[in-house]
C-alpha cells in the first residue's frame, strides 16, 4: 500500500470532494432535481384541493337536496387532504437522509389519501367528475414523482450514501476541534488561575507562620498548649468526683437540702463543665472547692445523695486526698499560673494587634483555598470534557480515514 497522504482537517473536505466530485456531483444534481419535482407536484396537489373546496362551496351555498350532502363531504375532504399536504416538511439542503426522510413521510401522506379517495370519491359520484378526475390526475402524478425518488434512493443515491455522511463527519470534526481549541484555552486559564491562588496561599501561609513564630504569640501558643495540659490532668484528679458534682447540683436545683450557696452552685458549675477554669481562679488553698467537698460528703454521709458502693468509695477516698492531704495544692498552683500568664499575654496591645492580623490572614487562606477548590472543580471539569472530545475527534478521523479509502482507494492521515 503506498504511504498515507498527510492533510490537515480544514482542507480534507476540498480535497475529498475534488477526488469524488464526477461520481458525487451528478448525483447530488440529479437529487436535487427530484426534489424540486416533488415540490412541485405538491403543490399542484395544494392548487386542486382549492379547486375542490371552492367548487363544493359553491354547491353548498346552493343548497340543492341532491348535491349538498355530497358537496359536505368533498369540501370536508378536500380540506384534509390540504392539511395533510401543508404538514409534509420539505427539506432546504438536499441530503441523503434528509430525502429518505421525505420520501418516507410524503409516502405515509400519500397512502392515506389513497385510502380516503377510495372510501369517499365513490360517494360523491356522479357529482364533480371533472374536479374528481383533474385531483386524481395531479395525485398519480405526484405518486410516479415520489416512486421516482424511490429508485433513485435505492439504486442510485445510496451508493453515495456513505460519501455524504463522511462530508458531514468532516464538518462535525471541525465543530469538535474548535471546541477542543476553546477547550484548551479555558484550561490554561484555569491552571493560571489556581497557580496564582497557590501562590497567594503559600505566602498566607508563610505570613502566618512568621506571626506565630513571634515572641509574645510563641509564649501565648505555650501558654494555651500548657493550660490544655492542666486541664486534662485537673480532669482526670476530679474524675471520680464528675459523677457525684452532677448529682450534689441536681439536688441542689430541686431543692433537696445539699445546703450549696448561690456561689457554690456557681462555682461547682464550673468544675462540672470547665474544671481547669474553675480550679485556677480559686483562692489560695481552693476554700470553695473545699466547702462543696464538704457538703458533698455529708449528703453522701447522710443518704441525700445516692451512688454505687464502688463509685461512692472511689469519691469518698479523693475527697479526702483534697480536704486532708492537700493532694490538688501543686496542680492548682499550676493552673493559677497558666491562667496568669495567659491573660498577662492576651491583655498585651501589641500581642492583640498580632491575633488581629493573625485572623484576618486566616480568613483570607480560607477564601483563597475555597476559590482554588473552586478553580480546580472547574479545571477537572474542563478536562474530562477535553478527553471525551479528544476521543470524539480521534474517531472521526478515523472513521474519515477509511470511508475515504473505501470509496477512492487512496489512504490519508489527517492531522
Amino acid at each position: 500500500m503506498s504511504e498515507a497522504v498527510k492533510i490537515s482537517s480544514s482542507d480534507v473536505k476540498n480535497w475529498l470532494e475534488s477526488e469524488t466530485y464526477p461520481i458525487f456531483s451528478p448525483v447530488h444534481v440529479k437529487a436535487e432535481k427530484l426534489l424540486d419535482e416533488m415540490r412541485k407536484a405538491l403543490e399542484e396537489i395544494t392548487n386542486v384541493c382549492r379547486i375542490l373546496l371552492e367548487s363544493s362551496r359553491k354547491e353548498i351555498e346552493k343548497k340543492n337536496r341532491k348535491t349538498y350532502g355530497r358537496a359536505k363531504a368533498l369540501n370536508k375532504l378536500a380540506r384534509l387532504f390540504l392539511e395533510r399536504i401543508r404538514r409534509i416538511d420539505i427539506p432546504d439542503e438536499v441530503s441523503y437522509n434528509s430525502l429518505h426522510e421525505f420520501a418516507q413521510e410524503t409516502g405515509k401522506a400519500f397512502a392515506v389519501t389513497e385510502v380516503d379517495i377510495r372510501k369517499w370519491f365513490p360517494r360523491i359520484s356522479p357529482f364533480f367528475i371533472r374536479d374528481r378526475r383533474k385531483f386524481l390526475t395531479v395525485f398519480e402524478k405526484a405518486k410516479d414523482a415520489l416512486e421516482g425518488i424511490h429508485r433513485f434512493l435505492t439504486k442510485e443515491y445510496v451508493k453515495t450514501k456513505t460519501l455524504e455522511e463522511t462530508f458531514q463527519l468532516i464538518d462535525k470534526l471541525l465543530v469538535l476541534e474548535e471546541q477542543l481549541a476553546d477547550l484548551e484555552a479555558r484550561k490554561k486559564k484555569a491552571e493560571a488561575e489556581k497557580a496564582s491562588f497557590d501562590k497567594g496561599i503559600a505566602e498566607a501561609r508563610q505570613e502566618i507562620a512568621s506571626l506565630r513564630n513571634r515572641e509574645g504569640m510563641s509564649q501565648l501558643n505555650q501558654t494555651t498548649r500548657e493550660a490544655k495540659e492542666l486541664s486534662v490532668k485537673v480532669k482526670h484528679s476530679l474524675r471520680h468526683l464528675r459523677k457525684p458534682f452532677i448529682k450534689l447540683r441536681s439536688l441542689a436545683t430541686r431543692g433537696g437540702g445539699s445546703g450549696l450557696t448561690p456561689e457554690e452552685l456557681e462555682t461547682l458549675n464550673k468544675y462540672a463543665e470547665t474544671s481547669f477554669e474553675a480550679l485556677a481562679m480559686e483562692e489560695m488553698g481552693y476554700p470553695l472547692l473545699r466547702r462543696i467537698l464538704r457538703k458533698l460528703n455529708r449528703a453522701m454521709s447522710e443518704g441525700k445523695l445516692r451512688l454505687k458502693a464502688d463509685r461512692k468509695r472511689k469519691a469518698e477516698r479523693d475527697i479526702n486526698d483534697i480536704l486532708n492531704k492537700n493532694s490538688m495544692n501543686a496542680l492548682h498552683q499550676r493552673c493559677k499560673n497558666a491562667l496568669m500568664r495567659k491573660r498577662k499575654l492576651s491583655a498585651s496591645a501589641e500581642l492583640r494587634e498580632t491575633q488581629e492580623a493573625l485572623m484576618e490572614l486566616q480568613e483570607e487562606l480560607k477564601g483563597l483555598e475555597r476559590r482554588k477548590e473552586l478553580v480546580e472543580s472547574r479545571e477537572n471539569a474542563i478536562g474530562r470534557t477535553i478527553k471525551e472530545a479528544r476521543g470524539n475527534i480521534r474517531n472521526h478521523r478515523k472513521e474519515i480515514e477509511k470511508n475515504t479509502l473505501d470509496f477512492t482507494g487512496k489512504s490519508v492521515k489527517i492531522e
